[in-house]
């Protein structure tokens, strides 16, 4: 075990509240691909398929596209052994929530009780005109878009599409979250969206201790991280969980 693990599991030990900010990265090896970085969903789309009122402008259009973004790769996800070991942490008590940016829905599959989806799930539609919610296993994609059973509005996938603000509940759990921690674990994450990106620096500003799990450096690396874990999230987990536990 090196040295900045070793160090990373005593914090985690002797922590009285640790949250967990996920991202994207995490879900990489569940076989969903980042909308950053070299292979990533921006270097197939054009990020306005995302936009609201591109949606609400070009429905059918911006339908074919989140078919394809969404309803195809992450309907075969799994959770993967980094999202395991965070649920069985947290039935242990090690970890108290977790803040994701992710819409997959991979954190309740593994067990994890107390997340807070910062950016919505796409287990759930939403009726633009009267807001009725449909889960999206019920619906049929064949006919898009999907339109509302009661009065024929156009659904939406009930997550957070550019130019739409963060849920009030989801946004503010998250910021008390931040307060009360003395450790946040941030894992698979660039730093780069916001405004789910401040979470890491709020919790720091409130005296937390960052240890940090990706692949490479991220804006959080050089600037506010104590403990740095380069490496897969599912590796660095197994090592952690294991001191953890043992």
């Amino acid at each position: 075990m090196s040295t900045e693990l070793k160090k990373a599991a005593k914090l985690l030990r002797d922590s009285k509240y640790t949250i967990v900010f996920t991202g994207a990265g995490i879900s990489v090896e569940s076989g969903i691909p980042p909308f950053r970085g070299e292979g990533g969903l921006w270097d197939q789309y054009d990020p306005i398929v995302l936009d609201l009122n591109y949606f609400l402008q070009n429905p059918e259009s911006s339908w074919q596209a989140l078919g394809e973004l969404f309803y195809g790769p992450y309907g075969d996800a799994k959770p993967n052994e980094a999202h395991y070991a965070l649920a069985r942490l947290e039935k242990q008590g090690l970890i108290k929530s977790i803040i994701t940016q992710n819409i997959d829905n991979l954190h309740q599959e593994a067990g994890s009780q107390n997340v807070y989806e910062f950016h919505g799930t796409l287990q759930t539609l939403v009726c633009l005109d009267c807001g009725a919610k449909y889960l999206a296993k019920e619906i049929n994609f064949d006919k898009i878009p999907p339109r509302c059973s009661k009065d024929k509005g156009i659904l939406k996938p009930n997550v957070i599409l550019f130019g739409e603000a963060i849920p009030e509940e989801a946004a503010s759990q998250s910021a008390i979250e931040a307060m009360k921690a003395d450790v946040i674990l941030v894992i698979g994450t660039t730093g780069e969206v916001m405004p789910a990106c401040m979470i890491p620096y709020q919790a720091q500003e409130n005296g937390a201790t960052i240890i940090e799990i990706n692949p490479n450096k991220s804006n959080y690396t050089d600037s506010i991280t104590d403990v740095f874990l380069q490496g897969k999230a599912t590796e660095m987990m197994k090592v952690l969980e294991v001191d953890l536990l043992s």
